[in-house]
């Protein structure tokens, strides 16, 4: 996030065992560990997601999933394990984090460590309480000898996988620190960009076989302006700071490696105003105009939140684009002010938040990223949001009532997610650990805010991405076979999916418009219809998107994509029913222009 200062490291040393490691030491002392941490073939190895024509999430089976997760950093900041395992048993934390809906953990790492891993270098220093996490000893015993940071990670790997988490590695930073996601780029004077696309290979070559790991986050937050002198464009150049062209190699880096592995891909922070004369060689502000939005020669954005450029340079990735996944970062007004959380007046001195959906959609969000969920160009995981609620910190609510109206947009427009972040020790947003100190026990106010947000079924049963480990150790969760033995379509604009309604809209229409290379249906009217809309045949299934519902006879789909070809009904509404039976009689197949 913007200037994300993490907090509570130096309070966190003097709580937790040290253990410096010179090169002959834990690296030699856990040779045997390491090898028999190697992955094995995972025996179910049907977990694999990827994108489908209709810019939707779905597994093996072509049903929609909804990844709804957290983030847990440490590994980026230097303690060679995940903070707060220096106050609490790692593997209870991962059982409760599970046993609380989170299906996917989004883990931050470096490029640096992920290289000592690979070259098995020892570690320079382990923040691990060895008589809380007796697992994580070479002894298996209180107080015994720390594991290798590597040992370690892969414990982590496997008590997520008993849990029904999955993985997202983040690559947070090129060198190991708790402010290196502050340097722009995805490599830096210590680390090449070579040395990036080598950890990444490696990263993805290694778990190859576990589908644990589900998916790879290339960079955190790419960002910078050009007077900054240091800053991440996205054109369609291969300039070594241009980071679509640099995703475009960081994913296939990954996918050759291992082709079903999501890819995530961050957006940048600023993109010129090419439609006002300026471009990437443009002084960052208009000083004369300081404070006051439009009359600067960028569009501005969260640090890796700006898409615009996603528009005329998609990223491309060939074969595998199947696997790419839009991923922005959004915070509130706690974070950083924004010109979007006003309303009222200009400059830089603002008196009231006022804003909404519809304003926030208006002045940032639709042009920067959610057009691409809204136009179905691409699915979303907002792999950063979070924040502050309480009366302290947040006195107006301004920061809880953006909170919520981002939540509400990501369940309706079914955006994946996840939480930042489950560690009490990041200083601007805190977490969904209680911000005390002690690592004890969560905040049990922003759960209750959070966990509408996490996908769950009709019973409150938390749905993991595993099709055979159910999510938790509670009882509370669900595998994905559970979930869809029980025929759901997910999502579906009406509660009756399958109502006994065998009214249908007849005489159904195609026309093309060349001139605005636009399809629209148009269709007979039925008797006491109140609604209409266009169903498709995906994965199997009849679905009525929501987005093409209507009142009126005709519609222009705003989902289907253009050049794909699609098996498209037209359904009505009659006293509350869809009649979405199978096969609906007026089915016709079309590919839109």
């Amino acid at each position: 996030m913007l200037k994300k200062l993490i907090s509570g490291l130096t309070a966190a040393a003097s709580a937790c065992t040290i253990v410096l490691a010179p090169a002959s030491g834990i690296a030699e002392k856990s040779a045997a560990v390491i090898s028999a941490s190697a992955a094995t073939a995972d025996s179910y190895h049907d977990d694999w997601l990827h994108v489908n024509e209709n810019a939707e999430v779905v597994d093996m089976n072509g049903n929609p999933v909804w990844m709804t997760g957290c983030n847990w950093f440490g590994y980026n900041v230097g303690s060679q394990v995940f903070d707060g395992v220096w106050s609490l048993n790692m593997h209870q934390a991962l059982n409760e984090i599970a046993d609380h809906g989170f299906n996917l953990l989004r883990v931050p790492m470096s490029t640096e460590i992920l290289l000592q891993w690979k070259n098995r270098k020892p570690d320079p220093i382990i923040k691990l309480n060895e008589w809380k996490n007796p697992e994580l000893t070479l002894e298996g015993v209180e107080g015994g000898t720390p594991m290798y940071s590597f040992d370690i990670w892969n414990k982590a790997v496997e008590w997520c996988r008993e849990n029904g988490i999955k993985i997202m590695m983040d690559v947070h930073c090129a060198t190991t620190n708790a402010a290196g996601h502050n340097y722009a780029l995805w490599y830096d004077s210590n680390y090449s960009e070579k040395d990036w696309l080598d950890a990444l290979a490696w990263f993805a070559d290694y778990y190859k076989d576990d589908d644990t790991i589900i998916a790879i986050d290339l960079k955190n937050e790419p960002h910078g302006k050009k007077d900054d002198g240091i800053f991440a464009k996205w054109d369609g150049s291969s300039d070594a700071n241009n980071w679509r062209y640099a995703a475009e190699k960081g994913a296939k880096a990954c996918l050759d490696k291992n082709p079903n592995l999501l890819i995530m891909v961050e957006g940048i922070e600023v993109y010129p105003k090419f439609e006002k004369g300026f471009d990437w060689n443009s002084g960052s502000t208009d000083y004369a105009h300081y404070g006051d939005p439009d009359y600067q020669p960028y569009h501005g954005a969260w640090w890796g939140g700006n898409f615009r450029g996603a528009r005329d340079y998609p990223v491309n990735l060939g074969k595998y684009q199947s696997q790419l996944v839009y991923s922005p970062h959004d915070y509130g007004p706690l974070v950083y002010e924004q010109s979007w959380f006003h309303l009222q007046g200009k400059g830089p001195n603002y008196t009231s938040y006022e804003f909404d959906r519809k304003s926030l959609l208006k002045e940032y969000w639709y042009d920067s990223w959610a057009f691409l969920v809204e136009e179905k160009i691409s699915p979303l995981l907002m792999g950063e949001w979070g924040g502050r609620i309480d009366s302290v910190n947040d006195p107006s609510g301004a920061n809880k009532h953006w909170m919520e109206v981002l939540r509400d947009y990501m369940i309706e427009k079914r955006i994946h997610h996840t939480f930042w972040c489950f560690n009490e020790n990041s200083s601007d947003t805190g977490g969904l650990i209680a911000s005390d100190g002690n690592w004890d026990h969560w905040d049990e106010e922003k759960y209750e805010f959070v966990k509408p947000s996490l996908w769950q079924d009709e019973k409150g049963k938390f749905i993991s991405l595993d099709h055979k480990i159910k999510l938790g150790q509670s009882g509370n969760g669900i595998s994905l076979s559970d979930y869809y033995s029980t025929s759901h379509s997910d999502p579906d604009p009406d509660p009756d999916p399958q109502p006994q309604n065998n009214d249908y809209p007849k005489n159904v229409k195609v026309n093309y418009s060349t001139q605005y290379h636009q399809v629209q249906f148009i269709w007979d009217k039925v008797q006491g219809a109140d609604k209409y809309g266009i169903a498709v045949y995906l994965a199997g299934k009849w679905r009525v998107q929501t987005s093409n519902i209507t009142t009126n006879n005709y519609v222009t789909p705003k989902n289907l994509t253009p050049g794909m070809t699609y098996k498209v009904a037209v359904a009505a509404r009659v006293n509350g029913k869809w009649n979405t039976t199978d096969p609906i009689k007026n089915a016709i197949t079309v590919t839109i222009k």
